[in-house]
């Protein structure tokens, strides 16, 4: 009874992979780098196997023609020449065999020269900064953070499609056209990657590492950071939309045009109402998943701000907290990732919520704090 179901499960599991065929352990390459790396995996695999059978079946063979049963006495090998210079020379061969290919590739995914278009990608606590630095579409910076509703993470609403595999705002780059990734972070080690691109670099502070990768198929292509970066680090996505030529550069021109349309004064006065209201929202998209939505953080990690010595203490140091962050905690730098509108916002909020009454911060004052 028990082979039986043995079988059954091993029947089911075979049919279950041969559904996939080859695609079934990668995506479907979008790239000639994608596509050197899967054939180098499967060339690579097949000669392990190879080998794999070579040497157990010759073992094999050895120990069933040369059992003791048959009268055969273990030969000695010690000191045995032809043995040494056989066991040197054919695992050397092998590694000649597997690294004239490797080197290859490596050396192609590591030539970033003349590229079309640059983009410098930084990591942050736990989302991605693109800066476009060179090409068309240069002088376009933005922000990209996990779009999933904290309802759906929390269980309380039904998980969608592209669930933890979605941005508010997605890098848009052109078919056909040489990208170079330049990479950093501002806190810890994250590693930027998309599979179907075979494109993969880690984010390291204080070090630019690039990448590169020229997309031969359009579409919406989800990742995310594949380096252990901390509590929400399966909250950050990455997504990259490939789209035409013509396509990049109406979204170049569209997306130029709503950041000056949206671009705020930051000498204007706000109403304190609104600038609570306007903070709340960016504590919600910044600040909840370390602090909470009652603000009660989670000590010692992410200290509390109800009735926080920083959140209702003098407001210079609660801006230079929020903005320049707190070497050796889990407390990030946010200068470079909001406006002095949105940090203004989100001081208010938290120095006039969960009972505690510090006071309004306005965007001018913020502007001034910046070093």
């Amino acid at each position: 009874m028990r082979g039986s179901k043995l079988l059954a499960g091993l029947a089911g599991l075979a049919a279950a992979t041969s559904a996939y065929a080859i695609p079934w352990y990668f995506q479907t390459p979008g790239s000639q780098i994608a596509r050197d790396v899967d054939h180098l995996h499967q060339y690579v695999m097949w000669l392990i196997i190879v080998i794999f059978v070579a040497v157990f079946g010759f073992m094999f063979w050895a120990c069933y023609a040369h059992r003791k049963s048959k009268g055969h006495v273990a030969e000695q090998f010690h000191e045995n020449t032809t043995v040494e210079i056989l066991w040197t020379i054919i695992p050397a061969i092998i590694l000649v065999v597997i690294a004239w290919p490797v080197t290859r590739v490596v050396v192609a995914q590591k030539d970033t020269s003349s590229p079309d278009i640059t983009i410098k990608v930084t990591g942050y606590q736990w989302k991605w900064g693109y800066d476009y630095i060179k090409g068309e579409g240069e002088g376009i910076s933005f922000v990209s953070m996990l779009s999933t509703p904290r309802e759906q993470i929390e269980g309380t609403a039904p998980k969608g499609q592209h669930y933890l595999l979605e941005v508010d705002n997605e890098l848009v780059v052109p078919v056909g056209k040489k990208i170079r990734v330049i990479t950093t972070a501002a806190d810890v080690i994250h590693s930027w990657w998309v599979p179907v691109f075979g494109a993969k670099q880690d984010a390291i502070p204080g070090f630019l590492r690039d990448l590169w990768f020229k997309p031969e198929i359009t579409g919406t292509f989800r990742s995310q950071c594949v380096e252990l970066c901390g509590k929400e680090h399966g909250f950050m996505p990455i997504v990259v939309r490939v789209v035409s030529a013509e396509d990049y550069t109406k979204w170049v021109g569209d997306f130029k045009k709503a950041q000056l349309a949206q671009a705020e004064d930051p000498n204007k006065k706000w109403e304190p109402a609104d600038l609570i209201a306007r903070g709340e929202k960016v504590y919600g998209a910044n600040c909840v998943a370390c602090h909470q939505p009652t603000g009660k953080g989670m000590p010692p990690a992410f200290p509390p701000l109800v009735g926080s010595k920083v959140v209702t203490g003098p407001k210079e140091g609660h801006m230079d907290t929020v903005l320049n962050g707190k070497p050796g905690t889990a407390m990030a730098a946010f200068g470079k990732q909001l406006s002095d509108t949105e940090i203004a916002a989100v001081i208010s909020y938290e120095r006039n919520t969960w009972g505690n009454k510090s006071g309004i911060v306005q965007p001018a004052e913020v502007k001034a704090r910046r070093k």
